[in-house]
């Protein structure tokens, strides 16, 4: 795998960009390598992974699974959930800022050089450690199983983030994934504070089932103390309010959140704004592989907002993103496709 790596990755200088105006959106993640396989369900049987969730593994489990399945058959994208969404919306235009940390290794590189090709304002920050990997599983349906190995992720801290672009943006976003260890959740703390201080809009992802299923109770809390735009699957929603009734869950969420987008798969999204809601229809698509789709939402809707204000919209947007982005394979359109998009949408 490494001189897979070593294959992809050219020696040169890293150029960052240089920031001209305050950024629209701060956005804290985890840079990830993600490593994509196609496989059957019965894959995934064979592995004992349960479909559809995101797993924390050790390295030593990434390495039996990708053993299991064969490098060679493998798709290799720097990816995380947040940085998705963040290069995204620096390709729509929206100029935004990435705050994460990496390992000072191949991987790294690599990571650090497909963000600069996207014009990202790298807030990245380099720590003695392996870059943090994903295996992710992607079956017949479209379904994506993801097993993913943290690395230097889990060391990020208050340190590393920058505070006075933070207090010049727009927004702050991230995703319940930074509660994955203290060190994170106290950076992300830090950050809320300064957010609040600052007057920014606070937006959060709450993520992935299996992070509501662990943190419920203090996500409850802290989206109606501190968020001012969540984003929710219906899964998520319902382990998170423990109900089986999606429009409860929805009203629910509504009463302590002002303004958020709740994705409902084939059935479209509900977005909503001081009480007030509205169905997103969705188009009637054929979906090849459904890792991003989130992130795209999120960003679909961050980027509409911020230039507009119009929830609407916004949710409008996220839902095309979403729609486009499962076409493809990958979490990430390429630059020249944002470009197109960037033009049709704006």
């Amino acid at each position: 795998m490494v001189l897979f790596f070593q294959a992809l990755y050219k020696q040169k200088t890293i150029r960052i960009k240089n920031m001209k105006t305050p950024p629209a959106i701060y956005g804290i993640g985890n840079p990830i390598v993600d490593i994509i396989f196609h496989v059957s369900d019965d894959d995934i049987e064979t592995l004992g992974l349960q479909k559809g969730t995101m797993s924390l593994v050790t390295k030593k489990r990434q390495t039996e699974i990708i053993n299991y399945l064969q490098i060679e058959n493998a798709s290799i994208f720097p990816g995380g959930s947040a940085p998705n969404t963040i290069i995204t919306c620096n390709g729509l235009g929206i100029s935004s800022v990435l705050s994460g940390k990496i390992g000072n290794d191949k991987f790294g590189k690599i990571y650090l050089d497909q963000i600069n090709k996207y014009d990202v304002f790298s807030k990245v920050v380099q720590g003695n450690g392996s870059t943090g990997t994903s295996v992710v599983l992607i079956t017949p349906d479209a379904e994506r199983t993801m097993n993913t190995h943290l690395g230097m992720c889990r060391e990020f801290n208050v340190k590393d983030i920058d505070e006075k672009l933070l207090m010049n943006s727009s927004f702050l976003y991230f995703t319940g994934y930074m509660w994955d260890t203290d060190s994170q959740k106290e950076a992300i703390q830090k950050a809320v504070d300064i957010a609040q201080s600052n007057n920014l809009k606070i937006c959060f992802d709450v993520a992935d089932p299996f992070v509501v299923e662990r943190n419920r109770e203090e996500f409850l809390e802290f989206i109606k103390n501190s968020v001012d735009i969540v984003f929710a699957n219906q899964p998520e929603l319902l382990i998170l309010f423990q109900s089986g009734d999606i429009d409860r869950s929805i009203g629910r969420l509504m009463n302590i959140v002002k303004c958020g987008g709740v994705k409902l798969g084939k059935k479209g999204s509900i977005v909503f704004n001081d009480l007030e809601k509205n169905k997103i229809e969705p188009k009637l698509i054929s979906a090849k592989d459904t890792t991003g789709a989130g992130d795209m939402y999120a960003a679909g809707f961050l980027s509409q907002f911020f230039k507009t204000n119009d929830y609407i919209a916004s949710g409008k947007i996220g839902s095309a993103l979403a729609e486009e982005i499962i076409q493809i394979n990958g979490a990430q359109f390429d630059k020249n496709m944002l470009s197109q998009i960037r033009s049709k949408i704006f």
